[in-house]
């Protein structure tokens, strides 16, 4: 596929962040001026990421402070689209979430009953703020039988000082303990989080595509949902750890701002 034609059929952009857009919380060369170009062609932009250590509120606010968020532009997490799914397929559902204080209040605004107590449901988020009292508590549930959700499956998370353990870390672990995975991931590459940006902007799949430098999450994710996909060098993969993985992305770029 050209150039030409991925803009032609293109409505919405899905752009990863980290490696994607910024590295260490600095655009990727003249990212700014790219994304307002897109704009200005009537393009849609929502910055996606599997992280869920953060709430929509703060990632706007660091994606404002570095200069990437404009009037217009969306963000969504897989927390987000973990609510999403919850309203849809689970409403009243009362869960025990492992997450942050902040993501514990994302929910709750949402209109999610959490409980700590006697939930109907489990769902593991990224938490940085990780005890053991809530491994226990998490554990005791899962072994007790209690449907468990997981909001991504990320293995590592990166970050400047290097790589620390994600949600797939923690879902290893708790395999090991509880004999348990989770009954249902929702960020990517799953198909979830898809349905849940399709219905919450109205755009068909077909008309997005999804921009990230991940081969395993973000290019599977885009497959996964029939949607348009770039791949860029400008973050985890190369052109030859690409080869390693089944998936194929529409372009391979060097940085987003090749595309125009």
């Amino acid at each position: 596929m050209t150039k030409e034609t991925l803009l032609a059929s293109v409505r919405l952009f899905l752009l990863d962040l980290d490696g994607t857009v910024y590295l260490d919380d600095r655009p990727i060369g003249e990212m700014k001026r790219t994304l307002r170009k897109l704009r200005a062609m009537g393009k849609k932009l929502v910055y996606l990421t599997n992280n869920s250590s953060r709430t929509e509120r703060e990632y706007r606010r660091k994606l404002e402070r570095i200069g990437l968020l404009e009037e217009g532009d969306g963000v969504y997490t897989s927390a987000m689209a973990t609510v999403a799914y919850l309203k849809e397929h689970r409403k009243g559902a009362r869960v025990f979430l492992v997450g942050t204080d902040a993501l514990k209040e994302e929910f709750s605004e949402a209109g999610i009953l959490l409980d700590e107590e006697d939930p109907d449901l489990c769902v593991l988020a990224y938490d940085v703020e990780l005890t053991f009292g809530k491994i226990r508590k998490l554990d005791a549930f899962l072994r007790s039988g209690k449907p468990f959700f997981a909001t991504h499956p990320d293995n590592v998370c990166p970050t400047g000082d290097g790589s620390m353990p994600d949600v797939g870390s923690f879902l290893a672990m708790f395999e090991r303990s509880s004999g348990r995975t989770p009954d249902l991931v929702v960020g990517k590459p799953f198909r979830h989080m898809g349905d849940a940006l399709s219905r919450a902007t109205g755009i068909p799949k077909g008309e997005m595509c999804m921009v990230g430098d991940r081969m395993h999450t973000d290019i599977r994710f885009a497959n996964a949902n029939g949607m348009k996909s770039i791949l860029v060098l400008s973050g985890e993969t190369t052109e030859e750890t690409m080869k390693n993985f089944p998936d194929r992305p529409d372009l391979v770029l060097p940085t987003l701002n090749d595309l125009l």
